[in-house]
């Protein structure tokens, strides 16, 4: 008899009959997992979606693109960017240019525009953490250069002053040059791996140590100052990142659209619907953006119906613009009023307690 001894201790043999019960997940491979499930779920929906709706789900993944990008920077790293436009643009500008004006593909067109983006992330933050920009301040400055570099491409040569670039049609499809018929899969299924390397990124560099030095840097930088942290440089790490991701989705929106102008690239709007959707998801966290980008896409798409066809008792709303506009601002205040935190937020706050 093993159980149990005469002195009522468990035997030798007590604890061999009891499965041993496994180790939680770490938090990164939990968030893994998820984005796993979460492609797998994803991959079919442009084969059972209608056209229309699978237009919608590419816009989705690109504001989703969007959305983790400015969550890296102003979500884990606490620095509030107001111009992302100007990532978004340079990334959509650049292959554009390359692929228009010298036939080169978009995909080494992205990795340009990404370089591009990163490079003048780092000298813009430099020169703003150098003159300790923060808060306000330093959301002006982002919004400045935004639309400085809108107005300096508006005037240029090169970049087609403010007609801007239309991407040439191709005979057939080609995923060389990211161009297939308007209702195919392709598109989707393109958007849905970038979207998901850029959860991935967004997850590793969160865990990483960088991420966690990012993070303590937010929490308190005097702090993690005081104790040899070089915060200058984890600052524009952070930034280059948050850039380089923010260009893929200007490359993807080109690619997509076959069109980039000054406005649409560089506009205040770009800005607006990644922070938008950041905010709506929960700010700081791994799948706010994207649960912000599928609410927005999607109210996007019921609004646009409801201007065209509404039912009877909303005729009014017929041929009225800047609905899409209204929604989004009265989700806002809802959103802030009641989930400060954001959706996703909010319910990982209620979680733990």
């Amino acid at each position: 008899m093993t159980g149990i001894t005469l002195t009522g201790r468990p035997g030798p043999g007590a604890g061999a009959a009891r499965p041993a019960k496994a180790p939680p997940l770490r938090p990164q491979n939990r968030q893994l997992a998820v984005l796993a499930v979460l492609l797998l779920l994803a991959v079919p929906l442009p084969l059972v979606l209608p056209p229309a709706q699978g237009a919608v789900a590419v816009r989705i993944l690109i504001f989703a693109l969007m959305a983790i990008g400015w969550n890296v920077m102003s979500g884990f790293g606490g620095m509030f960017s107001f111009g992302h436009a100007a990532f978004f643009g340079l990334g959509a500008y650049t292959s554009a240019y390359l692929l228009v004006e010298h036939g080169v593909s978009p995909w080494i067109g992205m990795l340009a525009g990404m370089a591009v983006a990163a490079a003048v992330a780092v000298v813009v933050g430099f020169f703003a953490f150098r003159y300790r920009l923060k808060g306000a301040y330093f959301a002006l400055a982002t919004f400045a250069f935004a639309e400085m570099l809108r107005l300096v491409v508006t005037t240029t040569e090169f970049t087609g002053k403010a007609v801007g670039f239309t991407v040439p049609l191709i005979q057939g499809s080609s995923l060389w040059k990211i161009q297939f018929a308007a209702d195919s899969p392709a598109y989707f299924w393109i958007a849905l791996a970038l979207a998901g390397l850029a959860a991935l990124v967004s997850i590793l560099f969160l865990y990483s140590r960088t991420g966690r030095y990012v993070t303590a840097i937010r929490d308190d930088e005097l702090a993690a100052a005081s104790l040899g942290t070089p915060v200058l440089r984890y600052k524009l790490v952070t930034v280059a990142l948050s850039a380089a991701i923010t260009a893929v989705a200007g490359t993807l929106y080109t690619q997509y659209y076959l069109f980039v102008n000054p406005d649409l690239a560089f506009g205040s709007s770009v800005s607006i619907q990644a922070i938008a959707a950041v905010v709506i998801g929960g700010i700081g966290t791994v799948w706010g953006p994207v649960a912000g980008a599928v609410i927005l896409g999607s109210l996007s798409d019921v609004t646009a119906t409801l201007l065209r066809t509404p039912p009877g008792f909303l005729d009014f709303l017929q041929g009225r613009s800047g609905l899409d506009v209204a929604v989004y601002a009265v989700l806002l205040i809802l959103i802030v009023r009641l989930l400060p935190k954001g959706i996703v937020g909010t319910l990982a706050q209620r979680r733990r307690r």
